[in-house]
């Protein structure tokens, strides 16, 4: 575990957080973040250790301690709710964080590039790229990450460790957020969340978002290297590795086609495995990817009164 450090908190470090006047002196030299009390950073470093220990009785989720699981209930109790889109948030940090995604606030700048970011954790991790610094290297593969979390998540394709178990049946999954979008789509139909422009229903908050920016035509993902920009994070890393040579080809093994993204090869590996784990509800039909499904359920008539992406 590495120790934290406290320095001296200059006009620099002060500027850096514009809407808090109250000097940060406490940094975590895992994830470049800044704190006011040394009882913050002591906190948040519970992150990177990665237990998770309190649960949510409402939606499952986990947290590294009793504290960020009281703040998370704030979400459940529509404390601080986003009068734009209906998002509800833990802590009024958060969610004024969050308004600047409607205003395009962005304050903080790279000095290298003026690039701007909405947070100051974005900047951080943008800061690497000049500095090419990738500290946490995988023992198994020699594959380099910028921040320990990923690296632990990583390390769980190596291991096949699966700590996350879907209470309705007997799947499990290396990551907490795969788990709950299992649960969203096999075993549930709850279409939560409206677009504001169509009235369109989605399961999911970042399907919803993907979709707004048909309507508005925004491209909030930006090519650190050149102008490009993009309407969806895997196409700006699609265009990372194939343009600029940054990250990392998955090939097949069998015809050694080749996939910018670990999920496009294992739903390619189905094929070879004349797997199909999707299953129509409506005829039984089973299929190898998600999507095939959905687009074949969409021929059942009744299945369109609902069915929307």
């Amino acid at each position: 575990m590495t120790s934290e450090v406290k320095i001296e908190a200059d006009s620099n470090d002060v500027t850096e957080h514009p809407h808090d006047d109250q000097p940060r002196p406490y940094l975590c030299t895992v994830c470049d973040k800044w704190f006011a009390r040394k009882a913050d950073l002591k906190r948040h470093r519970q992150i990177h250790t990665g237990d998770r220990l309190h649960s949510c009785t409402q939606c499952e989720k986990r947290f590294t301690t009793e504290h960020y699981l009281r703040q998370h209930m704030n979400v459940h109790s529509s404390k601080y709710k986003c009068t734009e889109c209906g998002k509800c948030f833990s802590s009024n940090q958060n969610i004024t964080v969050h308004r600047r995604i409607h205003s395009g606030e962005k304050p903080f700048e790279c000095t290298v590039c003026s690039k701007r970011f909405i947070q100051s954790g974005d900047l951080a991790r943008h800061s690497r790229i000049h500095r090419e610094e990738k500290p946490h290297k995988c023992p198994t593969c020699d594959k380099a990450f910028g921040e320990s979390g990923n690296l632990t998540k990583h390390m769980r394709v190596h291991t096949g460790d699966k700590p996350y178990k879907c209470s309705l049946c007997d799947k499990s999954f290396s990551r907490f957020c795969h788990m709950q979008r299992h649960k969203r789509h096999v075993h549930s139909n709850k279409r939560t969340h409206q677009c504001l422009y169509c009235g369109k229903m989605f399961k999911c908050l970042h399907v919803l978002k993907r979709h707004v920016y048909t309507h508005t035509g925004a491209k909030p993902y930006s090519c650190s290297y050149c102008s490009e920009c993009f309407t969806q994070q895997n196409q700006l890393k699609a265009h990372l590795l194939k343009s600029h040579n940054e990250g990392t080809w998955f090939t097949c093994h069998i015809c050694q086609k080749k996939f910018s993204r670990s999920g496009s090869l294992k739903k390619h590996l189905l094929r070879h495995a004349s797997v199909k784990p999707y299953v129509c509800y409506e005829c039984s039909n089973s299929f190898c990817t998600e999507f095939e499904m959905k687009s074949h359920q969409l021929k059942h008539s009744d299945y369109k009164l609902w069915f929307m992406w």
